[in-house]
């Protein structure tokens, strides 16, 4: 069992980047310099990376993530032609978790991160894991529960509003906006933590007490933390999503 993250959020504070005006990308001109040289080994920029680390991160937050995520990506990309060969070629995935499980999906199917949205359910589709429709600044796409195509327990963490469409109770809830060959689904977490770098050959076999629907859409396991993350495949997941919307 993994540990499930703390949806309390406390409330934001202002951000002095003093490093910016006066630090070593400013103009150089903070006293604090002659004792510690860089901005890296002062403790009020130790202090502020704390305190933005502990914040909750705001929707613009999660839109510039999701662009710097495949700039990561691109630039740690090796020719194709190495990757294929080399177990430490470097990957990314985007951590998130669902219920009490933390997973990953690859950077390249993420399109964008955006808040919680009314999810307005389709008549007459009772399968569980399509959820209905979304709009996604302007445009209605669908909306799939990854939970339920995983076979994870999900009994706490929808609720519907007065019209019944689906809403998220989790403070941290973001919806996930991914493309695969064309297709493009709205996934819907609990909580979003950031971009993961990591090598194939860190990736351990998934145990076979994992749900068999787990299994079947998972690479394997990445020691994260004090716990584990369950690295998505695109191609598995996709696949069975589609066949849930025929």
């Amino acid at each position: 069992m993994v540990h499930a993250a703390h949806d309390d959020r406390a409330p934001a504070r202002r951000i002095d980047d003093c490093w910016n005006r006066i630090g070593t990308r400013g103009d150089g001109t903070c006293p604090r310099l002659a004792a510690h040289a860089r901005c890296l080994n002062c403790p009020v920029f130790a202090q502020a990376a704390a305190t933005l680390l502990d914040r909750p991160l705001s929707d613009a937050d999660f839109a510039e993530a999701a662009r710097t995520a495949h700039e990561a990506h691109d630039t740690h990309q090796a020719p194709p032609d190495a990757r294929a060969d080399d177990a430490n070629a470097p990957q990314t995935a985007l951590a998130f978790r669902i219920a009490d499980e933390w997973l990953g999906l690859p950077v390249p199917a993420l399109r964008q991160i955006d808040g919680p949205r009314p999810i307005h359910p389709l008549p007459h589709r009772r399968n569980g894991v399509v959820l209905g429709l979304v709009n996604v600044r302007g445009t209605l796409t669908i909306a799939a529960s990854l939970g339920a195509l995983l076979g994870l327990d999900l009994s706490l963490d929808l609720e519907h509003d007065a019209a019944g469409r689906h809403a998220s109770r989790h403070a941290h809830a973001r919806l996930l906006v991914v493309e695969h060959r064309g297709d493009t689904v709205a996934l819907p977490v609990d909580e979003v933590e950031g971009v993961l770098r990591f090598a194939a050959s860190a990736l351990l076999p998934a145990p076979t007490t994992l749900a068999h629907a787990a299994t079947m859409h998972t690479r394997g396991l990445l020691a994260w933390r004090d716990t584990t993350l369950g690295l998505l495949d695109a191609d598995r997941v996709f696949d069975s999503l589609a066949r849930s919307l025929r």
